[in-house]
């Protein structure tokens, strides 16, 4: 079967609002961290997306992925909805660093978002209390969507 080519790349503007709503309509990231050996690691973590593409999470700070985090902050992320066909494939790899939220008014602006997209209540009080919260910085995007071409991608530079 012959495969459609992709069509010409959208605009950053474009690519822009299309990487926006795939991380407001998902939950679940996989985020990739390389342990002390170079051996990589992924982990699905919920996470709450704010409008300049950065992403928050919570977790443990003795989780493989928190050890991993303190030592190489440098990370790849994946999002992607699970589908039945390839000509849905949707999604985005981002590769970017990661930082520990230690301000605690960030901390409470960011929880109150994360709150109220998982719609937690008091029932985890204590556990978010005593999470570590991360925010990850993108560096580099790159958008997937089969729907307008197999093999269809644009790429977003947001730093040097």
């Amino acid at each position: 079967m012959k495969m459609p080519s992709p069509p010409e790349m959208s605009s950053e503007l474009e690519t822009t609002a299309c990487v926006r709503e795939l991380l407001q309509s998902a939950s679940t990231l996989t985020l990739a961290t390389v342990d002390d050996s170079g051996r990589p690691h992924a982990t699905p973590l919920f996470f709450f997306p704010r409008q300049d593409l950065t992403l928050c999470w919570l977790s443990d700070a003795g989780s493989g992925h928190s050890i991993h985090l303190r030592a190489r902050p440098q990370v790849s992320v994946a999002i992607y909805p699970a589908v039945e066909r390839w000509e849905q494939i949707r999604g985005v790899q981002m590769e970017g660093d990661v930082r520990e939220v230690i301000d605690a008014r960030e901390r409470r602006a960011i929880l109150a978002g994360y709150r109220r997209r998982f719609g937690l209540g008091a029932a985890l009080a204590a556990a978010i209390a005593q999470a570590t919260l991360y925010v990850f910085r993108p560096s580099w995007i790159r958008y997937l969507d089969n729907s307008r071409g197999f093999g269809y991608k644009a790429e977003l530079m947001l730093r040097s």
